[in-house]
């Protein structure tokens, strides 16, 4: 027998034997998430996949822990990193967060050999197509079906079912918490009730900034748009407003315009350019995304020759997130492949032509509406329409006008004049409206 044919015949061995062994999991991180993950587990107990090792910050409380019941007592309970990374576990389940130390912990873990499955986001729209090569360099997978829309399937969708198409524009509502909160809102509660609440329930975290500020919804969106778009965005760049300036009364008013107000996460392909932003919107009622409410997660995809595609489901808590996590994990274990198509570079602007919603509280006095039709023509814009609802008073009037579309940049120009108006008790609300769109050409 030649040493060619010898070699081959020990190579095919050794595939056999790694296919047939059993797949070693290490969790780093047992908060919600990886809890979750540890216990669907335990209780499916998948063929070939055997959870070794958890890594956690003091970690004995952890492993004391009434969540803990579910683990087997051979898994090897540490807060030494190197006692993974050293290990012969084959994929490493990242559930911690952040960017520091866990990137440099991922890179040590795909250099060793071992595959990434995550669920962080940040650090996905931040290092994961940098992360992606590396993984690409030593023959592993990077995983992160989690990342956005826990439990929705939004990201294989996405790599696996659309990949055919054209994908030119994205939006959804990719953020529980908001969505929880300005659909509570809508049925008539106040901004710090239900901020208050979702805090309670767990939803929002003490400091509610990436949330409410649109920092955890843009960093979705440039995940979203790497596997969509075939965009790589700089997070940084892309534009995010507050939802924590909508008031009760924008909601009535909206309702008058029969729209609801989302926080939307949109994207468009522009030729080399694309437009991006995170924003508390008007949405129409005819809208797929005003039937999301509570901590759904609904993510439309606009392609060019297979028109709109709508994923939907629940995407915060424990559960949901861990199917996705551990979707991905037995992905990793049965060897299955992603589909990779070239992602480039993109500049992004903040810039789109829409119909705005213009919210004033002014102290009334003869000439208000004149000044702000005069500040808009000034600019370019033209007024659609003016609400006022009655029963308020004079010295406290708030109002509505509504403009015909223009430029984001067109009306931030007037705004800036407007609220110098002596007249203006407080910084006067602007939100896009979201009109039907055409098929993507």
């Amino acid at each position: 027998m030649t040493t060619k044919k010898t070699r081959a015949m020990a190579q095919s061995a050794a595939k056999a034997a790694k296919a047939s062994s059993t797949v070693k999991v290490a969790l780093l991180g047992f908060g919600t998430v990886g809890s979750s993950v540890a216990r669907v587990l335990a209780a499916s107990k998948f063929p070939g996949v055997q959870l070794t090792h958890i890594f956690n910050r003091n970690v004995e409380q952890k492993r004391t822990s009434a969540a803990a019941k579910s683990v087997s007592a051979s898994v090897v309970w540490t807060e030494n990193i190197n006692d993974i990374l050293k290990s012969d576990v084959d994929v490493v389940v990242e559930l911690m967060g952040g960017l520091n130390p866990v990137e440099g912990w991922l890179r040590k873990a795909l250099v060793s050999g071992k595959s990434v499955v995550t669920a962080n986001k940040q650090l996905i729209a931040y290092r994961g197509a940098s992360l992606a090569k590396v993984a690409a360099q030593h023959g592993v997978q990077l995983i992160h079906g989690a990342a956005v829309a826990g439990g929705v399937p939004v990201i294989t969708g996405m790599q696996q079912g659309l990949c055919g198409d054209q994908v030119m524009r994205l939006s959804g509502i990719v953020n529980g918490t908001c969505n929880y909160i300005l659909s509570r809102m809508e049925m008539g509660a106040d901004y710090a009730t239900v901020l208050a609440d979702a805090q309670q329930l767990g939803y929002a975290e003490a400091n509610p900034s990436a949330d409410v500020d649109g920092y955890d919804a843009r960093a979705k969106l440039c995940i979203l748009s790497r596997i969509a778009l075939h965009a790589e965005l700089d997070p940084d760049a892309v534009a995010t407003q507050t939802i924590s300036t909508v008031e009760a009364i924008d909601f009535m008013y909206a309702k008058e315009l029969n729209c609801t107000i989302r926080q939307v996460s949109r994207a468009q392909v522009d030729g080399t350019l694309v437009h991006a932003r995170v924003a508390p919107m008007l949405v129409p009622l005819t809208s797929p995304l005003a039937w999301s409410h509570g901590t759904q997660n609904m993510v439309v995809a606009s392609g060019r020759f297979g028109g709109d595609v709508v994923f939907s489901g629940h995407g915060a808590g424990g559960e949901p997130t861990a199917v996705a996590v551990v979707s991905d994990l037995l992905s990793v274990a049965q060897g299955c492949k992603t589909v990779q198509l070239p992602v480039r570079k993109r500049s992004v602007t903040g810039e789109f032509m829409a119909p705005h919603y213009l919210r004033f509280v002014v102290d009334d006095k003869p000439g208000i509406v004149s000044a702000i039709a005069g500040a808009l023509a000034k600019v370019g814009a033209n007024i659609d329409s003016l609400l006022q609802r009655p029963g308020h008073p004079k010295h406290r009037l708030p109002f509505v006008v509504t403009t015909e579309p223009c430029l984001t940049s067109t009306i931030e120009k007037a705004m800036n004049s407007i609220a110098k108006l002596d007249c203006m008790l407080e910084r006067p609300l602007c939100l896009q409206i979201l009109v039907p769109e055409d098929k993507p050409e």
